[in-house]
């Protein structure tokens, strides 16, 4: 009878070696997709975040109120601070305005919210609080109320913006671009507001970013 043969050490050893090169191509073709599905995760996580900021900085403008008690925009070229009927506000049951306030602080683009106010002092005093927001180097640690909240909303490495007065859009900080037309005057509101954002490096959105707003009750001719 023929005897059986069976496979030698060397060809075990091939075997071996063949199924080990396959098994870390494999892992690291598994690596590779794992790594590309995250990186895409978070850039479309970063997309989805930016576009809810600029649709808060729409709403934000849309809703801007003029309490007669501070100027209903004030920028200062580093802190935009607006007052705004608050979100919960339905018919006759408001819930009263809020102090908002937009700044950039560590290359992050940041949003500062009071809670409800109802109270002239409690304005007052929110507005001071944004402020003191902007300005400390931790403003997590600043001054603040129980009901305030702020947020990082994208990374920028400035933000610029513009008014349109008249018929031209210029600095908010300069009389250019600025002239008032009819009986308006500077701290009413504009009939426009341009955002201007320079995106950081490494983000799903690089470059430069402009956002138009127009007042909502802006009339033909004005």
């Amino acid at each position: 009878m023929r005897r059986s043969r069976g496979f030698t050490l060397i060809e075990l050893l091939v075997a071996i070696s063949v199924m080990a090169l396959l098994a870390v191509l494999s892992w690291r073709s598994i690596d590779g997709m794992t790594r590309t599905q995250t990186l895409t995760q978070q850039r479309a996580d970063q997309l989805l975040r930016l576009q809810a900021a600029l649709g808060q900085w729409g709403a934000d403008l849309d809703a801007v109120t003029d309490t007669q008690e501070v100027s209903p925009l004030d920028y200062d070229g580093r802190l935009l601070r607006l007052t705004r009927r608050d979100s919960g506000e339905t018919g006759l049951d408001s819930a009263g305005v809020r102090v908002v306030a937009w700044t950039r602080v560590d290359r992050q683009w940041m949003r500062w919210q009071s809670g409800p106010l109802q109270h002239r002092d409690d304005l007052a005093r929110a507005w001071q609080r944004a402020a003191l927001w902007s300005q400390a180097s931790a403003p997590d640690a600043a001054q603040r109320s129980d009901a305030d909240s702020a947020v990082a909303v994208a990374a920028i490495d400035q933000w610029q913006l513009f008014y349109h007065r008249g018929e031209t859009w210029g600095n908010p900080l300069s009389s250019v671009g600025n002239e008032s037309a009819g009986t308006a005057t500077t701290t009413s509101l504009p009939n426009g507001v341009r955002l201007v954002l320079t995106l950081s490096t490494g983000q799903a959105m690089q470059g430069t970013l402009t956002r138009d707003w127009v007042r909502p009750t802006l009339e033909a001719g004005q």
